[in-house]
């Protein structure tokens, strides 16, 4: 008989770690207390959208993007079939071509996102080479590229043993350098990658993943920013799901985890909410694969005695951020940019993508008929006044509509050229994670709650997260607060995290099965031996110089 694994939580680690599990031939349950499965990942139906005969439009949690360097969740992908598509979901992927950077009353800054392929991308390359329109003088641009060298050529030792302790702002210098390289390098890179302040994010976190997006973006082949070809459920999630299901997954939606139950120093079993009872499951082995807030919140006094190191995501997990989408329904479709868009000075860190242009559907078929296009926008920041003079935090819903609307209005529009006008709006949709003070599932009634929030890699709290065993033998983590090369809350950290989960039951269970690949973030082997030679230095306990000795 297979050993049985439960799973709390379907999100994209709970998914990862069923789909590993099954097809090694475990028994697996997965309870996840949405209606929809996916997690963050998830695309939502917009609520009395559709009228008869339609779809209900596309929301989103937030607009996806799958960076080259990702490795795990894109492996899983090439097994999930998809109608006739050779490497399943995979091929639902599609490459952009360019980032566009808006500013407030500025013509944009447009540049590759991918290797040059054409001539368009090789001219656009070799503009922006002699181009010094984004306001840096050459002194703080030449300051930037050495921290960015110093963080390719040092050590992975060095990296953990000192820029984890660093922040990202006091690392590059920014209080000391211009406005325009405080706004560019200080704040829109850790705004708009991680959702975090500059001066709180670790310098590891933030320079391993910038580096990784240079590699992409210099070395040939995919583009360093894809996304997918439609509604994420409906071209990735949904045969997701079938696919689990086809394999033998019990996936329990609508199933809230109440209680994990330890007895005799093991998990004995869960007590799980379906409708209005309470159920008691059990298994060989557990994979909790809750977001790191809702981890803390399921932990007893009798599992930390068993593992008092678990006490560290109770610590860890203040330290998360909100980082939500809004949709924009429009009567006309506008590209923009044929890829994402980076609005440098808007004040709640707006970043978004034109979607219907990489959409292999039909938009007609859904809402009332008249959509032509939908802008996804993400919003990371939520304390900063915007144009109206109030956090989002403090706005109403159609505040938070009309403060988005006019701060990307001011960064598209410029010298008389009215790329986003407002006879374009048809209608527009929040992420229903964003809960207000008068919804009565609100249990904040004072405030806002965000049902779903982003963990950020803040300043010396590696050290905080937990490996994917515990000191619980039957009880496994699985999510991006794990510690996994990726470092970084997103799709590829999770499916990261349950990877290293089913390997360690794997090894519980003696199961005569491979174990699931880990990949390390790529680092170019052309500047091994300048890691190498710092590693020498950090052994010595000297400090990184940059120079490469013979």
């Amino acid at each position: 008989m297979s050993k049985k694994v439960i799973i709390l939580g379907g999100g994209v680690a709970g998914m990862s770690a069923a789909h590993e599990l099954a097809e090694r031939g475990f028994t697996v349950e997965v309870y996840e207390r949405w209606p929809v499965p996916g997690g963050k990942a998830r695309s939502l139906d917009v609520k009395d959208s559709a009228t008869p005969g339609r779809k209900p439009l596309p929301g989103e949690h937030g607009f996806r993007f799958f960076p080259r360097f990702y490795k795990h969740v894109t492996d899983t992908m090439k097994r999930i079939p998809y109608r006739n598509n050779q490497h399943g979901v995979y091929d639902n992927l599609v490459d952009t071509t360019r980032i566009e950077i808006a500013r407030y009353d500025l013509p944009p800054i447009v540049v590759n996102s991918r290797f040059p392929r054409s001539l368009a991308d090789f001219t656009l390359l070799v503009a922006n080479m002699w181009s010094d329109n984004i306001g840096v003088d050459i002194e703080d641009e030449h300051y930037f590229a050495e921290r960015v060298w110093q963080i390719i050529t040092s050590c992975e030792e060095r990296r953990l043993a000192e820029y984890e302790k660093i922040g990202w702002w006091d690392f590059i210098g920014a209080g000391t350098r211009s406005q325009a390289y405080q706004d560019y390098f200080g704040h829109g890179l850790t705004r708009s990658l991680v959702a975090a302040k500059g001066q709180l994010a670790s310098t590891r976190t933030v320079g391993d993943i910038l580096v990784q997006l240079l590699f992409d973006i210099l070395e040939p082949g995919v583009s360093s920013d894809r996304v997918l070809n439609g509604p994420t459920n409906e071209v990735w999630i949904e045969p997701w799901l079938s696919y689990l299901r086809d394999r033998g997954v019990e996936y329990h939606l609508n199933a809230e985890v109440k209680s994990i139950n330890c007895e005799q120093g093991r998990i004995k079993s869960v007590t799980v909410r379906e409708g209005e009872y309470d159920f008691e499951k059990t298994g060989d082995y557990y994979i909790a694969a809750f977001p790191v807030e809702v981890m803390a919140s399921h932990l007893t006094e009798e599992m930390l005695a068993i593992d008092p190191d678990l006490d560290k995501i109770r610590r860890l997990a203040p330290n998360v951020s909100w980082m939500n989408g809004a949709q924009f329904y429009l009567t006309e479709d506008l590209p923009i940019a044929r890829g994402h868009e980076l609005y440098i000075n808007s004040q709640w860190a707006l970043t978004s993508v034109s979607q219907h242009q990489f959409w292999n559907v039909d938009l007609s078929r859904y809402g009332d008929g008249r959509v032509k296009g939908i802008i996804s926008v993400d919003i990371s920041e939520w304390d900063q006044p915007g144009l109206n003079g109030k956090t989002a935090r403090e706005c109403t819903r159609e505040e938070i509509r009309d403060e988005i609307w006019a701060q990307m209005k001011k960064s598209l529009n410029y010298g008389g050229v009215e790329r986003l006008r407002d006879d374009h709006l048809h209608s527009w949709a929040l992420d229903p994670d964003i809960v207000f003070f008068d919804d009565p599932n609100n249990p904040h009634p004072s405030g806002k709650q965000n049902r779903e929030p982003l963990l950020v890699n803040i300043v010396n709290t590696w050290k905080l997260r937990p490996d994917a065993r515990t000191g619980i033998p039957n009880l496994f983590l699985a999510s991006d607060y794990v510690q996994t090369y990726t470092d970084l809350a997103t799709m590829e950290g999770a499916n990261e995290a349950a990877r290293r989960a089913v390997n360690y039951i794997i090894d519980a269970a003696g199961a005569p099965v491979h174990k699931c690949e880990l990949w390390k973030l790529h680092e170019p082997a052309v500047f091994a031996p300048w890691r190498h030679h710092d590693r020498t230095r950090f052994e010595k306990g000297l400090p990184w110089d940059g120079r490469l000795l013979g």
